[in-house]
């Protein structure tokens, strides 16, 4: 029983990132990657240039904490497959001369799993989950610039195996007068303190390099968001020996694989996320996004379906922002993401 509960813990371990995990296997704490708010989420990936004081959005791009999210609160809870559930609380608050700052709790629970005999007989259960403390800070350096930083604390516990790590995030943000954003965000440096058993070599963290703009359009209420991610590593093509890149032979059944300018477009749209906002009147947000790699690496070619797309909406209600958004990553099924936010100085009394 202790063998086959190893191999679970040890599943769980190179997996941890249940929607979407295939170029990983190599890294640690991949549930950092996981989009941690229904808007992110509905835009594709994992960071944005919008500076309207979304927590979420600062909390992936620390450059873009600011002032306006003070005494905000932001609560989010996505429920994933098979008994897993991802939730986050975030609270921020600024002060004058040091700036502003954002603390966010995140925990990624696996459900419980069952111990099994090398037979199959089970033996009851046992719990996993992937946890992280985070304090960001922002500050606008003048009109144009704004820089921020955040540092993690992470923590993993899988049956009785538990790794610690730290990581820091990066960002800086330019804010055209003509109403462009862009942003550069370095996230999760850092290092597994400690290793899920002894002697073992410790995992790299899921470092992403990430260049992120978006435009507001002055005469149409339409915002466009695009991500050219892990700019640190050009190829990251996952090769399935059962899914050549390029199909079959018809003629002798061998696998084919694209080159030349397929191969290169092929690569490149890999790190390109697109997302959209459309805007009907002061209270309702449209959002779609589509994420070329995860289709690629999620899709089943004879069932491709909306693999890789991503879709959601905002909506203020009285003093609450709530949003909600759906990603489609395998034929499997589509998380479901909620989001709610409010600011607490809005429910005090004047």
């Amino acid at each position: 029983m202790k063998k086959v509960s190893f191999l679970l813990v040890s599943f769980l371990i190179i997996f941890s990132n249940p929607g979407y995990s295939q170029i990983g296997g190599t890294k640690g704490y991949q549930f950092l990657e996981q989009p941690i708010s229904a808007r992110i989420a509905a835009l594709g990936g994992n960071v944005a240039a919008i500076n309207d004081n979304d927590l979420n959005i600062g909390f992936v791009n620390p450059s873009l904490i600011n002032a306006g999210m003070d005494h905000s609160l932001a609560l989010n809870y996505i429920n994933f497959f098979t008994g897993t559930n991802y939730s986050s609380v975030q609270y921020a608050n600024t002060f004058r001369k040091a700036g502003s700052f954002m603390g966010t709790l995140q925990y990624m629970d696996y459900g419980k799993i069952d111990y099994a005999d090398d037979n199959g007989n089970l033996g009851g259960t046992f719990g996993a989950y992937d946890m992280a403390i985070t304090v960001g800070w922002g500050r606008q350096l003048d009109s144009l610039f704004s820089v921020g930083a955040a540092a993690k604390l992470i923590y993993s516990s899988y049956e009785s195996y538990n790794s610690f790590g730290i990581a820091i995030d990066v960002a800086g943000t330019y804010q055209s007068k003509s109403g462009w954003t862009m942003s550069i965000v370095a996230r999760s440096i850092g290092m597994q303190l400690t290793t899920y058993r002894p002697g073992v070599t410790r995992d790299p963290l899921p470092f992403d390099l990430q260049y992120t703009v978006s435009k507001r359009l002055e005469h149409v209420p339409f915002r466009f968001s695009l991500i050219y991610d892990h700019i640190e590593k050009w190829d990251l093509t996952y090769t399935d020996p059962a899914n050549p890149s390029d199909g079959y032979d018809p003629i002798t059944g061998e696998p084919k694989y694209k080159t030349g300018f397929a191969k290169f477009g092929d690569q490149f749209l890999r790190h390109i996320i697109i997302g959209t906002e459309l805007y009907i009147g002061k209270n309702l947000i449209l959002r779609g996004g589509y994420n070329y790699r995860r289709r690629q690496e999620m899709k089943v070619d004879d069932k491709m379906a909306m693999v890789g797309f991503s879709w959601g909406f905002g909506v203020r209600i009285y003093k609450f922002r709530i949003n909600y958004s759906r990603v489609t990553y395998s034929l499997a099924g589509s998380p479901n993401y909620f989001t709610i936010a409010f600011n607490l100085d809005s429910f005090a009394k004047k």
